[in-house]
């Protein structure tokens, strides 16, 4: 049953010339007060959400976009901002990209925060996917296999940091700590200072592909999954189920899971449809190129596999899909509620902001979703 309501702000700025045929993703460029609006729009979101009583805030890590369309280097750092301009919502990393990160630099700044937030930043991590990003810091992306075992090298350390209280971790990547003389002894272990308050860490994760969700299964994270169409939602969740029973992690269907979908609210389905085009082609202008099309064709294939759709998919795919809610608030209800009775260990709803939308356009839309859909589900 869900119980909490989330949003996902990757960090975009407010977007001009949105849509299919508006100005080309690549040829994007603003100045550095542009890009620097989305850390002021995160704040007066988060103090709106706070006030409707939403449940978390949950941001993106990138680097290095010119373009605006996701803009936040450091999610910790955001979050531990975020939460002295508000009461009680939470603030979570979706994701912070481990490979572009020392472990134990994460861990610590984790901890740091978890402390002086009491519990308000919640851990995610991920695995990266722009080359662009990755590449430049120094790590693998390029080459799968490599990415995936370093990101869980540098997982089982962020891990130990957090369990541990003195360690000594060797690996293929990492070894901490080396073995040098240190005031007179030979350095064995060390303790991570501080460590977190709240343990063990909840850690979040992207569910991308079948060895994620069964790393994520050994390694006790927590999935999140957005934007799937609902074919391969039911796979993914069923994955996950399997995955976590099979490591002794028994589980109802859709527990620790965040589903998200995108949410645009209006008198009538075609209202909504006309008013969210432009934006959700907005976002996809960015963000097909990288293979985020998760839906599926009648025979049940992923879009982009042989056989199957490649194209840049329309909001009308994403609606019949069940990725996209669209209409008066009745219909968007029976719609959550239509995945919903399938889990009934699903307690997460998260919403997600279409990147060309405008800040005022979606405060609108959360308040009238916190009047007229939220209290649906929380009773």
């Amino acid at each position: 049953m869900i119980k909490k309501f989330h949003v996902l702000y990757v960090g975009q700025i407010e977007l001009d010339n949105v849509g299919l045929n508006g100005t080309p993703a690549n040829e994007r460029r603003y100045s550095d007060d542009r890009l620097a609006e989305a850390f002021f729009t995160a704040r007066d979101v988060a103090q709106l959400m706070d006030e409707l009583g939403f449940d978390v805030l949950w941001t993106a890590e990138h680097h290095f976009q010119r373009e605006g369309y996701e803009v936040f280097p450091n999610l910790i750092q955001l979050g531990l901002w975020l939460a002295t301009q508000t009461k009680r919502l939470k603030f979570g990393c979706a994701f912070n990209v481990l490979p572009m990160w020392h472990p134990i630099r994460l861990a610590e700044d984790y901890a740091m925060a978890d402390i002086v937030t009491d519990g308000r930043v919640i851990m995610g991590v991920g695995r990266g996917y722009h080359s662009r990003e990755v590449e430049s810091f120094g790590a693998p992306l390029l080459d799968a296999d490599k990415n995936r075992e370093y990101f869980e090298e540098q997982l089982r350390l962020l891990l130990t940091c957090f369990n541990e209280q003195s360690f000594h971790f060797k690996g293929k990547y990492f070894e901490a700590p080396p073995p040098v003389d240190y005031r007179g002894y030979k350095l064995k272990d060390i303790t991570m200072v501080p460590r977190p308050k709240h343990l063990p860490v909840e850690i979040w994760m992207p569910i991308a592909s079948g060895k994620t969700i069964e790393m994520m299964a050994q390694y006790g994270l927590k999935a999140m999954v957005t934007l799937n169409g609902e074919k391969i939602l039911d796979d993914v969740v069923r994955a996950y189920h399997a995955a976590c029973l099979k490591h002794g992690r028994n589980k109802q269907l859709g527990e620790d899971m965040i589903w998200g979908a995108g949410v645009y609210l209006a008198n009538s389905r075609e209202e909504a449809i006309k008013k969210l085009e432009p934006a959700h082609d907005e976002r996809f202008k960015w963000f097909a190129p990288f293979g985020f099309v998760r839906y599926a064709d009648e025979q049940g294939r992923t879009w982009g596999t042989p056989g199957a759709p490649s194209r840049t998919p329309l909001l009308s795919d994403g609606v019949a899909q069940k990725a996209w809610f669209c209409g008066p608030p009745a219909e968007v209800i029976d719609g959550i509620k239509s995945i919903e009775a399938k889990y009934p260990g699903l307690e997460n709803f998260m919403i997600h902001w279409a990147e060309g939308l405008s800040p005022k356009e979606f405060k609108e839309q959360l308040r009238w979703f916190a009047k007229d859909v939220m209290p649906a589900f929380k009773r």
